[in-house]
Parts: C-alpha cells; structure tokens; sequence
C-alpha cells in the first residue's frame, strides 16, 4: 500500500514539474494572443478590405489598394516627415542629456536616492497633465516661454501655427518625459562598469573628462543602442502630446497638420473619418517601419559583438 502511494506521488511530481512551468506562462500567452495577436491579425485582414467604423463586419476586398493609396496620399507622407523631424529633435537632445545625468548621479553625491527618483518623475507624470502644462508655458500671448523670450529682446513665436516652432514644442515635451528614464538605464550601465578600467585610466593620466569619453562612453554602446532604438520607436509611435498640443486637441496635429505624426493620422483615420481598412494599413506600415528598425538594431548589435571580438 505505501508502495502505491509513494509511486503515486512520485508521478504526480513528475507531472507537477513538466506542466506547472507551462501553467505559469499560459496567462501570459492567452493576454498576448487575445489583446496581442488577435487586433494584429484582425488589423492585417481589414487593412485589405474597404471597410467602415460604423459598420465594421461589411467588408470589401481591395487587396493592397489602401496601402498603394498612401503612397499617394500627401498627408501621409506629411505625418511620416513631422514623425522623423519630431523624433530626431526630441530623441537627440534626450539622449545626450540622459547620458550626462546619468554621469552626474554615478558619483557619490548627498542624498543620491532623492535625486534619482527626482530625473524620474516626470515619467511617472500622466501624459495629459504634462502636455497641458506645456501648453500654458508655449501660449502665444500669456505663456511663460514667450515672456522669457521677450525680456532678452526676442519677439513672440506662435509656437502652435508654426512648423519648426510646434515640433520644437512637442519634441520638448518628450524631453522633459523620458530623459530621467534614460537616465536611469544609463546609470545602471555605468554602475556595472568595472573601477579597474577607471583606475588604470587614472594612473595614465587621464582626466575624468577623458575617462568619460575613453572609459565610459565606450562601454556603454550596447546600452546607447538599446536607447536609441526604443527611443526611435517611442516617437515613431508618438500620438498622446500632438494630440493634445493643440487648442482643444484634434486629430490634425494643427491647422496645417504641421505636427500631425503617423500616429495622430491613424487615429484620424479610424476615429474621425471612420475608415477602419484606411487606419488599418497605416497601422501596419507603422508596424513594418518598426520591424526595419528593429532589423537594422540586429545588424548594428552584430558588428558592434564583432568589433569587440577583434
């Protein structure tokens, strides 16, 4: 009898340890296939169809029209150049500045934890609040930018009907959101960097000007990378700050979609026009735009792995 107990219990721990790993992974699996996959596969499967909002089950095959339509199509091309203009003035500055913060908070400096999880408030702040704020600060007539201009003898910029000025706008935005969370991903890079490699570099002379640029920067590419692609997608995906940049918010990213990104025309597509198959192609060029960076990301990692191997 204790026989068959014992070798009951041996099979049930033996099934117990082959299925609970898979039981522990499936809610993830079912979440991804259900809020995931599916809207991906649904959205692939309209955007060959001509179909509407309001009626989304009516569908008309068109094949690859509606993804031949924006290559014709001049907002399109607008939103994909403020995309582009928008992440590469925001994601720059952000870098650069997340790189030197984070330099600033390696060294031992008086109540360190405070000013860590000071650089990351701002991410933890809510999009519309953020945005709102700036939009008071950039207001043409009472805004606080425009006084500030004008004390040092520099006119009023109208910085929402403007092009350049709209995109500087909303790429500050971005900025003040993200570079604490750069910030911070660049601090733990540094902190794993071993003191060795600052020592020598010391006893050679080095000032810590140059071990910064010699020691550091070069161990952090891995991670510089990492930040610039995710950065890059980030703006490629960019739709709450446009959107609410603007006098009670709009689809259009202004009067002359001066700073309407991929994303705030998605929305207009789908949410405003109501056409779902329309919304659904840029949806997936979207997606294909980050698939390529994605493989140029593979391709850099590859040949900085090589380098380093030399």
């Amino acid at each position: 009898m204790d026989d068959r107990r014992a070798a009951r219990r041996s099979r049930r721990y033996r099934r117990d340890v082959k299925w609970s790993p898979y039981a522990f992974v499936a809610p993830f699996f079912l979440f991804f296939a259900a809020f995931g996959l599916f809207p991906l596969l649904y959205t692939g499967w309209a955007s060959l169809h001509r179909v509407e909002l309001q009626n989304p089950n009516d569908m008309e095959w068109v094949g690859l029209r509606n993804f031949t339509r924006l290559a014709h199509d001049e907002f399109f091309w607008n939103a994909l150049q403020n995309t582009f203009t928008i992440g590469l003035l925001s994601t720059v500055p952000q870098l650069l500045i997340a790189l030197g913060l984070a330099h600033l908070l390696n060294y031992r400096l008086r109540g360190s934890m405070f000013f860590r999880v000071a650089v990351l408030t701002p991410y933890a702040t809510s999009v519309a609040a953020a945005t709102l704020v700036f939009v008071l600060l950039f207001g043409r007539d009472y805004g606080l930018v425009n006084w500030v201009l004008g004390n040092i003898g520099i006119g009023r910029v109208d910085w929402e009907n403007g092009t350049l000025s709209s995109q500087l706008a909303v790429s500050t935005i971005v900025i003040w959101r993200w570079t604490g969370y750069n910030a911070l991903i660049y601090l733990a890079a540094m902190q794993a960097i071993p003191g060795d490699l600052y020592e020598s570099a010391a006893l050679d002379g080095a000032s810590r000007w140059q071990q910064f640029v010699h020691v550091t920067v070069p161990s952090l590419r891995p991670t510089i990378l990492f930040t610039v692609v995710v950065s890059t997608i980030g703006a490629t995906q960019l739709f709450g700050e446009p959107l609410l940049f603007g006098a009670g918010g709009g689809a259009g990213g202004g009067a002359s979609h001066q700073y309407q990104t991929l994303g705030l025309y998605l929305y207009e597509q789908g949410w405003v026009n109501l056409h779902l198959g329309r919304a659904s192609a840029i949806a997936w060029t979207m997606f294909l735009l980050l698939l390529l960076i994605a493989a140029v990301n593979a391709l850099l990692v590859r040949r900085l792995r090589k380098g380093e191997e030399r």
